[in-house]
């Protein structure tokens, strides 16, 4: 995790997924790389070429903010993706801390236990699930990996049943791990997960690699629950302001649907 380029890599990986045509650049023909040459980059940054190749090799490792956004520009990176573009080229001082278990306010858990019809989690860092309601633990429950978000995806038999739409949710994930990574690459659990998932999981490396960043926001997910069927869920997640680094996650399905039905089922079940 404490990689010697961090910086380099994210340009290169993110030069390489962005296709010529679509920056009114000429694609096809004999190109030999993936993507975006250098010089197109630096062009489309207003940096020369030379200097574009010093900042990915990671000869030069402080680029002004000024030239971050130029960079952040060229390679048409969102607002999740720039935002980590400028952590890396101005990264935190490395903090040294005991490593300890991360604690969910009590006020928290009885706020979501008042919810016995919403689906409720609350992630770490990492996206462990730290605490849940009773429905939030039924949503997630009978997997080998309940408690971990990020070794269901990739870790769990019945992953890719679990979530039809495998593909999408396996890139936020990483993009989300890519987050937390890019606020503190050291943190011991985010280690640990990346070392484990890397050996363990080929997808995984292969999603890794790309440095994609997507914030956990709000989506609507596709669930096939082993006990009530298929669940389309949208939830938000919510920083927790008096713990840096934690996610409230809620759920909900839409008003009068199949899943408003199938949902209200698996509160029976679980109540029962």
């Amino acid at each position: 995790m404490a990689e010697g380029n961090a910086l380099g890599e994210f340009l290169r990986a993110r030069r390489e997924q962005v296709r010529p045509e679509d920056l009114g650049l000429p694609g096809g023909g004999s190109r030999r790389v993936a993507g975006l040459r250098r010089e197109e980059v630096a062009l489309l940054a207003g940096v020369s070429t030379d200097y574009y190749v010093r900042l990915e090799q990671g000869r030069e490792r402080r680029p002004s903010g000024q030239v971050v956004a130029a960079l952040a520009h060229g390679l048409a990176l969102d607002d999740d993706a720039t935002a980590h573009l400028h952590r890396l080229a101005r990264p935190a001082p490395a903090r040294r801390r005991p490593r300890r278990r991360e604690q969910v306010s009590p006020n928290l858990l009885r706020l979501m236990d008042r919810w016995p019809d919403t689906p409720a989690l609350v992630l770490g860092r990492c996206l462990e699930v730290l605490a849940h309601n009773a429905l939030g633990e039924a949503l997630f429950a009978g997997h080998t990996h309940s408690g971990d978000l990020v070794r269901l995806v990739f870790l769990d038999p019945d992953a890719r049943e679990f979530y039809p739409d495998w593909e999408r949710v396996a890139v936020n994930t990483v993009g989300g791990l890519r987050a937390a990574a890019g606020i503190d690459p050291d943190d011991p659990r985010l280690v640990e997960t990346v070392g484990e998932l890397s050996v363990k999981s080929a997808d995984f490396r292969r999603l890794w690699g790309r440095h994609d960043i997507r914030q956990k926001t709000h989506e609507t997910k596709r669930f096939h629950h082993p006990q009530v069927g298929e669940l389309v869920l949208s939830y938000e997640a919510l920083t927790v302001n008096s713990a840096p680094g934690q996610q409230l996650v809620v759920y909900q399905a839409e008003p009068g649907s199949t899943s408003e039905a199938a949902l209200r089922l698996l509160g029976s079940l679980a109540a029962g």
